[in-house]
């Protein structure tokens, strides 16, 4: 599986983006996927989780503004993104679990000017 993501950019705080992912082979629902970030000088971390058996996991700084949906049959994850603050300024990886092993993209920067 290879996943490629894009919907990267520079916005102003408040403002919106959305990332798209997609994946050169077939995600099933039984597939979880997953946004990281990684902003300079820190480690990557878990934005957000859509779990294969349909439910979703925020970390805390980004609930109630990020929201991650999938299309299974585009074999495509997104992550919407509203209410962007400087602190979002990270590049952004979508991830899919499948089996026990864990594929990668190659990241998008997003930066968030105040």
């Amino acid at each position: 599986v290879q996943l490629q993501a894009s919907g990267g950019g520079l916005v102003q705080a408040g403002g919106s983006l959305r990332l798209s992912c997609a994946a050169s082979g077939s995600i099933s629902r039984s597939n979880s996927m997953a946004w990281h970030r990684q902003a300079p000088g820190k480690q990557r971390e878990l934005v957000a989780f859509d779990y294969s058996g349909g439910s979703t996991y925020y970390a805390d700084p980004v609930k109630g503004r990020f929201t991650i949906s999938r299309d299974n049959a585009k074999n495509s994850v997104y992550l919407q993104m509203n209410s962007l603050k400087p602190d979002d300024t990270a590049v952004y990886y979508c991830a899919a679990v499948i089996g026990t092993a864990t594929y990668w993209g190659q990241g998008t920067q997003v930066t968030v000017s105040s």
